[in-house]
């Protein structure tokens, strides 16, 4: 039987539009760029959001290999995704706040033909947590802190 398990982020953010977080020990900064009132000192929300679907689509293309005991050489992810910013700026559109389309393409260095490569990398997508939710509806909570 499965165990759920939970995953905890705290961000702070100031008077400005840096926002930072301390996980396990590790500095993280968000913040937009000077162009956007920002101070530049690190990727957007939206950028890290795309790092964070790359990096687990890789991390979990490194866990199957190995129990398939594929020697996997590299395994490049890109990751890009179109979506109307009018949304979050609070003007009108008929587009969602989020992405319309998010691509991921992923360049593969083993030996494998690029059939079994394309088979790999659909069973890394289907088994990697944030592709699956931003694949399926995920119910999302909001609150305010008493």
């Amino acid at each position: 039987m499965s165990v759920t398990k939970t995953v905890r982020v705290e961000a702070q953010m100031g008077d400005s539009f840096r926002v930072q977080s301390d996980i396990r020990g590790h500095k993280v900064i968000i913040d937009q760029p000077a162009a956007g009132g920002g101070t530049d000192e690190g990727p957007t929300p939206l950028e890290y959001f795309l790092f964070s679907l790359a990096g687990c689509v890789a991390t979990i293309g490194r866990i199957a290999a190995k129990q398939q005991k594929i020697d996997l050489h590299s395994f490049s992810v890109s990751v890009e995704a179109d979506y109307d910013p009018a949304g979050l700026l609070g003007k009108q559109t008929d587009n969602r706040s989020g992405f319309q389309v998010v691509r991921v393409t992923a360049e593969i260095e083993a030996e494998l033909s690029s059939a079994e490569k394309q088979a790999f990398l659909d069973e890394v997508c289907d088994r990697c947590p944030l592709h699956d939710n931003i694949k399926l509806a995920t119910e999302v909570v909001h609150t305010l802190a008493e």
